[in-house]
């Protein structure tokens, strides 16, 4: 499974980004997906997850703020960000669980499967 993020940028603090993931490879050996991100000094954290089936977990700091959805047909997720804040700068990562295990936003907080290389997200104050 390959994870391909792009739409990471520079943008002022209030504005809005969004993040795309695309998925290649074996595709159906995945099932739910999510969006991590790592600021500088600082580990990883889950910021969103979503299932095939489309059910969410966001993380306290970005909830109201940033949305996660897929389309499954198109082999995407996405992470729709709003109300940027500073503190919303890092490294955002797409990752994904593999098939056949539950849906546990405590056991994706430790990670998940598959990942992509990231991208950078840059909010100005």
């Amino acid at each position: 499974v390959q994870l391909v993020e792009s739409g990471g940028g520079l943008v002022q603090a209030g504005g809005s980004l969004r993040l795309s993931c695309a998925a290649s490879g074996s595709i159906f050996s995945i099932n739910a997906m999510g969006w991590y991100r790592q600021a500088p000094g600082k580990e990883r954290e889950l910021v969103a997850a979503i299932s095939s089936g489309g059910s969410t977990y966001y993380a306290d700091s970005v909830k109201g703020r940033f949305t996660i959805s897929r389309d499954n047909a198109k082999r995407t997720v996405f992470l729709q960000m709003n109300s940027l804040e500073a503190e919303d700068t890092a490294v955002y990562y797409c990752a994904a669980d593999q098939a056949g295990r539950t849906w546990s936003p405590e056991r994706y907080a430790n990670g998940m499967d598959y990942w992509g290389k990231g991208t950078l997200v840059t909010v100005s104050s």
